[in-house]
């Protein structure tokens, strides 16, 4: 059995054929396991090769952290943003950095400050004398593929709600005309959960219409002491193309993967076993807020993804399970008086996870 910090070993396919190695599960995940035989299109491309491929070559960079790659990986492959969490120094944005290397994709990082402004991430009109209308539209830096907004707690609610059009209908409105964003297109955020002087906590709309919410630990005294040994050999974190990273998969590999996610079935027995873990969470009475139908439509999509990764055509219990705590950890408010008592959503889904009957 894997756990986050750890990937798994090699799986294998019926007839004793060796297949990609299994993704180590998002942070705070059950493991599901099992793997099926590859996937390939057409014309005879693996998209899976390829997507379970970045896992070694973000490793030249990134040290550990297999589970929190896995969650990005997923949630790439059904549209979903993400939000990591995790104190200062843990690689998160060279995470998102080292991810985008090799994937190919445009990349764009803002920093969010307190005075930072939504129009220096969404775009503004500038003056142009050489239009007819002596305007144009200058494209923010939100325009890209992977948009890391980096310590997105730290700007105020005006700011934050720029992204809200962005991360759900994937466009941005400016003068009244919607200007649509590239295909594909991810919001990862981080934020520190230690420091609250100077933040402005996500509201719940916000946090609602991110896929996983990561919580991105420590490493080992293992990872730690390669962390070390890699810097003193010379890595510059800055600069990951000269560490050898070089892209593995792109854009239509990206495509060809989301085709085949969305033809894994789910079987009724299956769906309603989602929607009786996002009932419990509602019915809960320790909870204030329980999970929305879109938390529960989230954790449909990022299942089937999971069964994806896992070599698998369609989703069992075991995915729903595996990603269960990423999904709805941030969508659930436990009540005050019961959080000062150390009850946290967490534990809550795991009462939820052990009590609501699996089919089998």
């Amino acid at each position: 059995m894997s756990s986050p910090d750890h990937p798994t070993s090699p799986g294998h396919v019926p007839g004793g054929q060796p297949g990609p190695p299994a993704y180590a599960p998002p942070s705070g995940a059950v493991t599901a396991t099992g793997l099926g035989p590859p996937s390939a299109s057409p014309d005879g491309r693996d998209p899976r090769a390829a997507i379970v491929a970045l896992r070694d070559e973000v490793g030249k960079v990134v040290v550990g952290q297999e589970g929190t790659l896995s969650g990005l990986v997923a949630a790439l492959l059904v549209r979903g943003h993400v939000l990591l969490e995790g104190v200062p120094g843990v690689a998160k944005t060279l995470l998102v950095k080292t991810l985008a290397q090799a994937l190919d994709l445009e990349f764009g990082r803002v920093q969010f400050t307190p005075d930072l402004m939504p129009s220096d991430v969404t775009g503004q009109l500038v003056l142009d004398r050489a239009t007819a209308e002596g305007m144009r539209f200058r494209e923010g830096p939100i325009f890209t593929n992977l948009f890391l907004a980096d310590e997105i707690n730290r700007t105020p609610p005006k700011t934050q709600s720029a992204l809200l059009e962005a991360m759900e209908e994937r466009q941005v409105t400016a003068e009244g005309i919607a200007r649509e964003l590239p295909d594909p297109f991810v919001v990862i955020a981080t934020e520190n959960p230690v420091e609250h002087e100077g933040t402005y906590p996500l509201p719940e709309a916000q946090l609602d219409r991110f896929m996983f919410k990561l919580l991105v630990g420590y490493p080992t005294f293992e990872q730690e002491t390669e962390i070390l040994a890699r810097h003193n050999r010379g890595l510059d974190p800055h600069d990951v193309a000269a560490a050898g990273v070089r892209p593995v998969a792109d854009a239509r590999d990206l495509a060809l993967a989301r085709d085949q996610v969305e033809r894994v079935d789910v079987q009724p027995t299956v769906q309603q076993y989602i929607v009786a873990i996002c009932r419990a969470t509602r019915e809960s009475p320790s909870v204030e807020l329980g999970v929305s139908p879109r938390g529960a439509a989230s954790l449909l999509h990022a299942a089937k993804a999971w069964a994806w990764l896992s070599g698998r055509s369609y989703v069992t219990p075991d995915e729903v399970k595996a990603v269960a705590k990423p999904t709805l950890r941030h969508r659930i408010i436990v009540r005050p008086e019961l959080e000062l008592d150390g009850v946290t959503a967490d534990g809550l889904l795991d009462s939820v996870l052990a009590t609501v009957p699996a089919p089998r």
